[in-house]
């Protein structure tokens, strides 16, 4: 048996890390410890705010590493997140962030530039629950089939998109970063044309700039539709949804978040935090109505109101 555990740092903002699991239709044929090398990761867990920033395609550092996942087409392919690490008490992420999961793919060689990414998977808000909270409740994981592809080398790209500030332009806070695979099957498909990354997403589309305080009966997941997995040739559609229906007043919001906690610039009318505890890291919450948190933030920065039910660390 052949296993294989990449793990990597992503903020709470997300800590990330990844555990990629390969399954063989429903088998378990892959996963180890301590390797690396297969994820084009980032120096630090910051998430990307700017969609157009280059960034956007593979985090801050698209750069090729020097591992390469074999995989083979029809491969369950599963992705596991986790905000500090594996243990059982971890949170994966905080809940308050609420938002989609997708995953994108692309030619290895073209490095993610140009209109080269083809979506594989979306999951966004039905019957009353989000992405983020299917992944919390799945201990960070989501998975993929991988399409019976060509032979060759590919860049994987998961992505979550968290919301908790996507009430206002430039808040919508992503996650995402690059797996490197070799199909070494020999499937008939290729992919068909895609989308660029930066390009797919703007700061004002729906599923972006989305408030997630108001009343809302849908949600209009970004980017392309995801391809069928069969076709090809053609550039993938953008989806068009109606916008949400807004209420008159923000509903009420419990957040949790993972308390680590020096003036706390309150929300109106929001209830006071504590200032007590360990000091919340950059990004992290340290405000807002219903959060009993720490508001003290580390060194360097400072506790600022985003909206009623949010304040973070900056």
């Amino acid at each position: 048996m052949r296993s294989l555990l990449v793990a990597f740092a992503s903020s709470n903002a997300l800590r990330t890390s990844w555990l990629l699991s390969l399954w063989n239709r429903d088998l378990w044929i892959s996963r180890t410890k301590n390797a690396s090398g297969y994820i084009r990761s980032p120096p630090n867990n910051n998430p990307i705010t700017d969609v157009t920033s280059s960034s956007m395609t593979c985090n801050v550092n698209n750069a090729a590493t020097a591992k390469t996942i074999e995989v083979k087409g029809g491969d369950k392919i599963t992705f596991e997140w986790h905000h500090n690490n594996r243990d059982a008490s971890d949170d994966i992420i905080a809940e308050s962030h609420k938002g989609p999961v997708l995953t994108y793919i692309a030619p290895t060689k073209s490095n993610g530039a140009g209109e080269v990414w083809v979506k594989l998977a979306e999951d966004g808000f039905a019957n009353g629950k989000w992405a983020v909270d299917t992944l919390i409740a799945n201990k960070g994981k989501h998975s993929i089939t991988l399409p019976d592809l060509a032979a060759g080398e590919y860049l994987l790209r998961p992505e979550i998109i968290a919301l908790h500030e996507g009430n206002r332009q430039g808040g919508a806070q992503l996650y995402m970063e690059c797996v490197q695979i070799k199909v070494t099957s020999s499937g008939a498909k290729t992919l068909p044309a895609g989308v660029a990354i930066p390009g797919a997403y703007t700061a004002t589309d729906k599923g972006i700039l989305f408030d997630i305080y108001n009343t809302f009966s849908s949600y209009p997941i970004p980017g392309p539709k995801v391809w069928d997995g069969a076709s090809g040739g053609a550039a993938p559609v953008p989806v068009s949804s109606a916008a949400p229906v807004a209420s008159q007043a923000p509903a009420a919001t419990t957040f949790i978040t993972r308390v680590v906690s020096t003036t706390v610039v309150a929300a109106p009318g929001a209830s006071a935090p504590s200032t007590g505890g360990a000091a919340v890291a950059k990004w992290g919450q340290c405000g807002g109505k219903g959060f009993t948190g720490s508001s003290a933030c580390v060194s360097g920065s400072t506790c600022k109101f985003q909206n009623d039910y949010y304040s973070q660390c900056l």
